[in-house]
């Protein structure tokens, strides 16, 4: 029976079933209600847990790095600035490779100060070595998270996950939600087994001092680890759609590409107004469709362009900038292209910085500017007319 849930409290019923030994989190907004539900559940006893409360974001990143290093499943949450303060010690757990799960609720990040919705944060950490999820709604969040721990804790990944949700869009929002029963959440995400632990019975050094002739490869290892994620991935998108009778999860989804010669590109809650304009547009008979990016990292540069075959025109949308450079995820999609012989028009667009906005008008502006041959990586104004090219 479906559950109207705050985003937040979703996903805090969420991590309770994946069954954390240790939590800790520091609040900022709009992550706050998340880890507020997770200590309320711990202290009425519904939550068998260990929750830390700790005085910044870096000590709450350092306490799960450390609880996970003794074999402990473990949970965090942060946003923004917290994120940031994080980054030190987000590098050290996936160069430890430890499963560690955590959720981002995307958040601008200063200054000018924003507490609205961006994805600048989490695209900060893209090169951390850390598998990146995106979620759409609060469903599709709360189906990441327990996907999240399957994939980090399987013993050909071992590396942390982080899932990604657009802050007050998801976090916030009440939307029916279907919870998890206990039985099926055993059957599909068993108790963790590590393999590597800190314990004294059996000495182990993690995350030790690494010489020229040795860096390289454990930096490559990483990657190709990553890489590899993308099989593990679908597998755990295909396991859970088995036990709980719903899709989602994969690497990217398509939403009517079949017929279309025009696509946009997306990642998160976006991508619920993209549907509604493109079920508006194809009612005039315009062959418009949508690529979701779920995973983005690993990047999915193989399934995007198999998924996008034959469209002449790619529209990317983003919540993210990289000043002096231009969009993050367009170029990203158009290297995925590189080395083909026809490839199509891609244009990126940077949309909704700091929580603007973003109305069907402004969507549908997009794809009738596209058509006039608009400038790349361009800014979308408040007025939703670009403010320029790359």
């Amino acid at each position: 029976m479906e559950k109207l849930w705050e985003g937040s409290r979703a996903i805090a019923e969420t991590i309770k079933m994946c069954r954390p030994k240790v939590i800790s989190a520091y609040p900022i907004t709009p992550q706050t209600h998340i880890v507020e539900s997770l200590s309320q559940l711990a202290a009425d006893g519904d939550l068998v847990a260990e929750f830390i409360n700790v005085e910044s974001e870096h000590s709450a990143a350092s306490v799960v790095l450390g609880a996970s290093a003794t074999g402990a499943r473990t949970y965090t949450a942060t946003t923004s600035q917290g994120l940031l303060l994080m980054l030190e010690v987000l590098y050290n757990i996936a160069g430890m490779r430890l499963p560690v799960v955590m959720t981002c609720a995307n958040r601008a990040v200063s200054a000018p100060l924003s507490i609205w919705n961006d994805q600048q944060d989490s695209f900060t950490a893209r090169d951390s070595g850390w598998i990146q999820l995106y979620a759409e709604d609060s469903q599709e969040a709360c189906d990441l998270h327990l996907m999240a721990y399957r994939i980090a804790e399987d013993k050909r990944i071992m590396l942390p996950v982080m899932v990604c949700l657009d802050g007050f869009f998801i976090s916030h929002t009440f939307e029916p939600v279907e919870p998890f029963e206990e039985e099926n959440v055993k059957q599909f995400l068993p108790d963790y087994q590590p393999l590597h632990y800190l314990t004294p019975k059996n000495p182990l050094t993690f995350g030790s001092f690494a010489e020229p002739d040795k860096y390289t490869e454990a930096r490559y290892i990483i990657h190709r680890t990553l890489e590899e994620s993308k099989m593990v991935i679908r597998e755990t998108a295909e396991d859970f759609k088995k036990v709980f009778g719903r899709g989602g999860g994969d690497l990217v989804e398509d939403y009517f590409l079949e017929d279309a010669d025009f696509a946009f590109v997306a990642m998160g809650s976006i991508i619920g107004s993209l549907k509604d304009l493109v079920d508006k547009l194809r009612e005039k008979g315009e062959k418009v469709g949508i690529l979701k990016i779920i995973s983005f990292r690993p990047f999915p540069g193989k399934e995007i362009t198999t998924a996008l075959e034959g469209i002449e025109k790619i529209a990317v949308l983003e919540k993210a900038v990289s000043l002096g450079s231009g969009g993050i995820l367009v170029k990203e999609v158009k290297e995925s292209f590189y080395g083909r012989k026809k490839t199509p028009q891609i244009n990126g667009f940077i949309v909704g910085l700091g929580g603007r906005d973003i109305p069907q008008d402004s969507l549908e502006n997009i794809y009738r500017e596209f058509h006039q041959g608009s400038g790349d990586a361009s800014f979308v104004d408040l007025n939703y007319e670009l403010l320029g090219g790359k």
